[in-house]
């Protein structure tokens, strides 16, 4: 639990709202990364998020790094947290932190499944998928320099490094051999994206890191959860989004295609065809994304499977990330994309 007494005295220094009245923190969630509180003075309320005690030092780093981006988007187009303050003083609650604004809404994650009327409603759920595209395509045309995100990432080479970077990472945790791996890795050495416009992007979007309003139409609330984001091609973020987006969404397969039910939702070609629309890029060369963020993704996976321990969700990726690795290989031996 964080030190309520040191936090008010903080933000009283800084002059936010609620002065001199009693603090309230009631943990919403949190892991071995970050925790996140409500925090409640008289009628204001706001999110703290930091690193737990025992996280890595480099979360420090890396909380400091989410509070840019979320401090960038403000005066955006894009859905997202307002930004309050920051404090890099550990003398305050042991970690540096930030507030951000309450988020009035929902996540698809809060049960992992929808909420009325999307869930006995289901030509309502289209509107979902629609704002989760629309929020990836407006984040992608935000004038990252302009907002002061220049040092931000290295776009310059961004995608000559992906292979190199995770085939050495994976090399470090590699306790098996991955089916397809040779034949992924070597197809996305031969090719690449037919462009490369860099942007802000969020490093692990999907239905689990937005938030919606209450009450239909769907409409984007936020989207959070900014530890991966960098400054490279948000073009990634598309495929991660559909790398396992099935075409045909009134199958029974859809309902168990992702860890939310996906009948109802626009096919993955009418989702990507908003995408383009909205965000003006060309998605001509979606395969390429699409095997690098399956071969990623199988990667990172392959992590958490290595360190699982006792650990349930973690060892049920082991049936997961071949799976994973054999559909990139399958995608780059049957694309037709030449780039």
């Amino acid at each position: 639990m964080i030190d309520t007494e040191r936090l008010a005295t903080w933000m009283d220094g800084m002059g936010l709202p609620g002065k001199g009245a009693p603090l309230e923190a009631r943990f919403l969630s949190g892991g071995t990364q970050n925790e996140i509180y409500e925090i409640v003075r008289r009628d204001d309320r706001c999110v703290i998020r930091l690193p737990p005690a025992h996280a890595p030092a480099n979360r420090d780093e890396g909380i400091l790094r989410e509070w840019r981006i979320i401090q960038a988007l403000d005066g955006t187009d894009v859905p997202h947290t307002k930004a309050i303050a920051a404090c890099e003083d550990t003398s305050v609650l042991g970690r540096p932190f930030y507030l951000m604004g309450f988020v009035d809404g929902w996540s698809p994650m809060g049960n992992k499944q929808w909420v009325e009327p999307f869930t006995s409603d289901h030509s309502q759920r289209a509107g979902l998928a629609y704002q989760l595209a629309e929020g990836i395509a407006l984040l992608s045309q935000v004038d990252w320099k302009a907002q002061g995100l220049h040092d931000l990432g290295r776009p310059d080479g961004f995608h000559e490094r992906q292979v190199s970077r995770w085939t050495g990472f994976f090399e470090r945790i590699k306790g098996r051999e991955l089916d397809g791996m040779d034949v992924a890795t070597r197809w996305l050495r031969e090719h690449k994206p037919l462009d490369f416009v860099p942007g802000i992007m969020h490093g692990d979007y999907q239905f689990a890191n937005v938030m919606f309003r209450d009450g239909a139409p769907a409409r984007l609330a936020a989207i959070v959860d900014w530890e991966m984001g960098t400054v490279g091609d948000p073009k990634l973020d598309l495929a991660w989004m559909v790398q396992s987006w099935p075409e045909d969404t009134n199958t029974p397969e859809a309902a168990t295609a992702s860890y939310v039910d996906l009948r109802g939702m626009p096919s993955r070609s009418q989702l990507v065809a908003h995408y383009a629309e909205v965000s003006g890029r060309q998605v001509d060369d979606l395969d390429y994304y699409l095997v690098l963020a399956k071969w990623k993704l199988a990667i990172v996976l392959e992590q958490g499977f290595q360190r699982a321990g006792d650990d349930i969700k973690l060892q049920s990726f082991g049936a997961i990330v071949p799976e994973l690795m054999r559909s990139a290989a399958e995608l780059a031996e049957s694309s037709g994309y030449r780039g």
